[in-house]
């Protein structure tokens, strides 16, 4: 009876193929059998065990070029190994995990480059019926906020958060809407934006910028991209927003001004 196991037998004993068996030879991981009569290497129990062990550990994410030092270890210096490369897979998870949710983020559109607060904020508009238009150009602009103005982004969604919990701020918004259609010239924006200053002047801390944001010498160009972000293709629209502000300023409310 032959002593031990060819190449192909040890392989599959321990499951795997015998391209990686030869890897392991190759890299000193495994100590390739002496051959026999018939010049075959033949592989025998302590050959078995030293590929399990490479094996296992290898599955288990230590790197190949560790391993070899990992089984050569005393305990305490096996255990200190482990504890290394169980951190550093626990790290490859966590950044595994993040990747992951990006992707499933990106079957949202912009909505990679949101927090889930904001993300709430747009499902609460679709939640009260704003047509789909009006929550992509939102989306955008709340994508422009974080970009251009990230000290008053925490802000900007507090705001919104507490304003579409008021039923007449959103009547009021969706009459905005509408206005979409009318003539720029049009005596009814006056009116709304009379209503729209005051329903905004009712709570004037929301409205406060954070200290120091007026101070920048760019303040006005950022706050001006993204408050009238789109206003270009709606020109009934920009003199309602124009007047809000102005009715606003009036009221004492200081706002950056292009």
């Amino acid at each position: 009876m032959v002593d031990g196991l060819t190449i192909g037998q040890a392989a599959a004993f321990v499951g795997v193929t015998i391209k990686t068996v030869r890897h392991y030879h190759r890299l000193g991981l495994v100590t390739e059998p002496e051959r026999d009569g018939s010049g075959y290497r033949r592989y025998r129990s302590a050959d078995l065990l030293r590929l399990v062990q490479v094996r296992t550990l290898a599955e288990a994410g230590v790197p190949l070029a560790e391993i070899g030092d990992l089984l050569d270890a005393d305990s305490e210096r096996f255990a200190t190994a482990l504890d290394d490369v169980r951190r550093r897979l626990t790290e490859r998870i966590d950044d595994l995990i993040a990747r992951r949710d990006t992707l499933h983020r990106l079957a949202h559109g912009d909505r990679v480059l949101l927090p889930d607060r904001a993300c709430a904020v747009l499902d609460r508009l679709v939640e009260l019926g704003f047509d789909p238009e009006y929550v992509a150009t939102q989306r955008e602009a709340l994508v422009l906020a974080r970009a251009l103005v990230p000290g008053v982004f925490a802000g900007f969604l507090q705001q919104l958060e507490q304003r579409l919990g008021d039923p007449e701020f959103v009547e009021l918004t969706k009459r905005g809407l509408d206005a979409r259609s009318w003539e720029p010239d049009d005596p009814r924006i006056e009116e709304l934006a009379s209503a729209l200053a005051d329903k905004l002047l009712a709570d004037r801390a929301l409205l406060v910028m954070p200290d120091g944001f007026h101070n920048q010498p760019d303040a006005a160009s950022r706050y001006g991209l993204v408050n009238h972000h789109r206003e270009d293709q709606e020109p009934a629209l920009a003199r309602l927003n124009a007047l809000v502000e102005a009715n606003l300023r009036a009221a004492g409310i200081k706002l950056p001004r292009q």
